[in-house]
């Protein structure tokens, strides 16, 4: 009986890898994804530093809407 819910975990993991790669690959097809105004970028001599903070809080908002529907009863 053990070995029978960690298959089944281990194809939940997997199916949940291989969605959110997909999701990664979506998003790279938006130009505009973290490029967004309010996302900080600093370039200084050789160095620079990105802090996508809109682009973030568009993120979470998004997958709180999403776990809301997954995960209501």
């Amino acid at each position: 009986m053990a070995l029978e819910s960690l298959g089944k975990l281990l194809i939940i993991i997997g199916v949940s890898v291989v969605m959110v790669g997909a999701f990664f690959m979506l998003l790279s097809k938006l130009p505009w994804f973290g490029r967004l105004p309010g996302d900080i970028v600093v370039n200084r001599g050789g160095w620079s530093i990105y802090i996508p903070i809109t682009t973030m809080i568009l993120v979470s908002l998004v997958l709180t809407i999403i776990m809301n529907f997954i995960f209501r009863r």
